[in-house]
């Protein structure tokens, strides 16, 4: 069933794991990670914009340590990035009514209007004459000058940006920069260590991870950093290291499983976030408000989806306590529409094989029995 998926959508490789109760039941790597290498459930993937729950994990923490709090003012002299040169790039006031909590939940107002600066580095660099790629401070600039879309925590739109300023707002308030601050406090704690921001480009990728792929007919893009060069758009066609906390991470599904196990408020994993924070961030509220770090939590169905070019990725958290994810190594047409058809998936592969799942727990190998191989994995 899923070597027929990955066939059907031209998915080169992909990596499932399934948890039911902080167990890791199962993990396995379909197709190929690089150049007819076999995808193994330890090889990392970057995660797009699942890393935004990773995100919004830490703010959590911080939280929990009283360094913050979600109705915590962001921007302007009061705010927590009140750093001169932003307040001097603010046109509109109304970005001193942007709180955490509207970064977290994409009601921070912010317009896409003249592009997502997160994905336009290269136009941005043209309109402003510059030869380098903009930092993220140079970033926070350009969208401060720009006027919001609406007054803050009143509608929603999807944004990158938001999540980029959480990332500095974790660095502010930490006294830490980004990946460390989360490694360290978040996923170490968790019990993650081969979670890593991901390169831009094959040459840097890290230890165990895939290579990336685009369909055959998708069209060279322009290399982000102005080169003038056209480029396999998941190498070079995006800053990918520059998105940070909206959606630069790569790790393996079992890691990943496992930080889920961390931050669910079941008893069988410790969490590394209180009761509290878990309800917060997947309370339910309706269809124009997000979830803390998740796109969805409604009737217990938590969801957290990634798109990019290069990757697809779905976490699908049920209600019975057993979470799927999917990544994979190849970005189709559909782009975030494809999550749909993965969750169908899940939905099919749930009704034929959860209940013939061996009782293990995969996070513990040496506690692992041997089990009849025809149990062991589903094609």
């Amino acid at each position: 069933m899923v070597k027929n998926y990955l066939s059907f959508w031209a998915i080169h490789g992909a990596s499932i794991s399934v948890m039911r109760n902080d167990s890791l039941l199962f993990a396995k790597g379909y197709g190929e990670a690089d150049n007819g290498k076999t995808m193994e459930p330890g090889n990392i993937l970057r995660m797009a914009s699942v890393s935004k729950l990773v995100t919004a994990v830490g703010i959590m923490v911080l939280q929990e340590r009283g360094l913050l709090n979600l109705k915590d003012q962001v921007f302007g002299p009061e705010g927590i990035l009140n750093d001169s040169t932003y307040n001097a790039a603010i046109k509109d006031t109304l970005y001193y009514r942007i709180t955490v909590e509207d970064l977290l939940r994409h009601k921070g107002g912010f317009s896409k209007r003249g592009g997502d600066p997160m994905f336009s580095t290269r136009w941005i660099m043209m309109q402003n004459g510059w030869t380098e790629v903009p930092t993220q401070e140079e970033l926070m600039e350009v969208q401060l000058k720009r006027r919001l879309k609406f007054v803050p925590g009143t509608s929603q739109e999807y944004s990158n940006f938001g999540y980029l300023a959480l990332s500095m707002v974790i660095e502010k308030v930490s006294g830490m920069d980004y990946e460390t601050f989360m490694q360290e406090n978040v996923l170490r704690p968790a019990g993650c260590v081969d979670f890593h921001i991901a390169g831009n480009y094959y040459k840097h990728k890290l230890p165990n991870e895939v290579r990336y792929y685009v369909q055959h007919d998708d069209e060279p893009a322009e290399e982000f950093n102005n080169s003038g060069r056209k480029v396999t758009r998941c190498y070079g066609g995006n800053n990918v290291t520059g998105l940070s906390g909206a959606g630069a991470w790569a790790a393996s599904t079992p890691e990943l499983a496992l930080l889920v196990a961390s931050i669910d408020g079941r008893p069988e994993v410790p969490d590394i976030i209180s009761k509290e924070s878990v309800d917060l961030m997947t309370e339910y509220f309706d269809e124009s408000t997000y979830s803390l770090g998740w796109n969805d939590t409604k009737d217990g169905f938590w969801t957290r989806t990634g798109t990019f070019a290069g990757t697809s990725a779905l976490i699908k958290y049920f209600p019975d306590g057993e979470c799927w994810i999917f990544i994979s190594n190849t970005s189709t047409y559909k782009g975030p529409g494809l999550a749909r058809h993965t969750a169908e998936l899940f939905d099919k592969l749930r009704a034929k094989y959860s209940t013939k799942f061996p009782a293990r727990n995969m996070f513990y190998p040496e506690q692992v029995e041997e089990v009849d191989p025809e149990k062991e994995w589903f094609d």
